[in-house]
């Protein structure tokens, strides 16, 4: 088909999440009725995202929470986050990253289950983030009165340009500060000096 790419292109770009390969191949199936092949779709995709490659571009086709969706490129992050903290008024607070971060790396997880890491009812943050649609609710547990298990959305993937779950930074990268200067003196020598 002639201007397959360009169809994909316009789609990707209408779409306010990211567009599966799944979604592509059924609009298209659904617009032209004919059934593309998976192949045909992976290449025309290729094709959009080689177009958007030149340094003259300051937006790409990037894969992203199971889809494609066009964003900005690296180099123009800084003038987006300054329009971003002048036009935004409203963050995640505290509460609500700790809360997310739990339910990241924990997923899936009950209220029960982030109350006893957070020590504090997490009802209001739980209800925060389902409105920010962050996080979701998987289903239900099998324990004593079967609660609700949370975990996160597409569009928390989305939000945090995340291609997958696997894609979050892992505990042990924050178990050494990469900026520290010099080397940690030897438990031995200290215990030498107080004695």
């Amino acid at each position: 088909m002639d201007h397959l790419s360009q169809h994909i292109e316009a789609l990707i770009f209408a779409a306010d999440t990211p567009v599966s390969l799944k979604e592509v191949r059924e609009c298209l199936r659904t617009t032209f009725e004919h059934d593309f092949s998976e192949e045909e779709i992976a290449e025309a995709i290729e094709e959009v995202k080689a177009r958007y490659q030149d340094e003259h571009n300051a937006i790409e086709v990037v894969e992203i929470a199971g889809g494609y969706q066009f964003m900005s490129k690296p180099a123009y992050h800084g003038t987006i986050a300054t329009w971003l903290k002048l036009t935004t008024k409203r963050r995640l607070s505290q509460a609500a990253i700790e809360t997310l971060s739990i339910i990241a790396y924990k997923q899936p997880v009950t209220k029960s289950e982030l109350e006893a890491i957070r020590g504090v009812s997490c009802d209001y943050t739980i209800q925060k983030l389902l409105e920010k649609e962050l996080v979701s609710i998987l289903g239900r547990s099998d324990g004593p009165g079967r609660p609700l298990l949370y975990g996160t959305s597409v569009k928390f993937m989305d939000y945090f340009g995340l291609k997958s779950i696997k894609d979050l930074p892992q505990p042990k990268d924050f178990k050494e500060p990469d900026s520290e200067i010099g080397e940690r003196a030897p438990v031995e020598e200290e215990n030498r000096e107080e004695e």
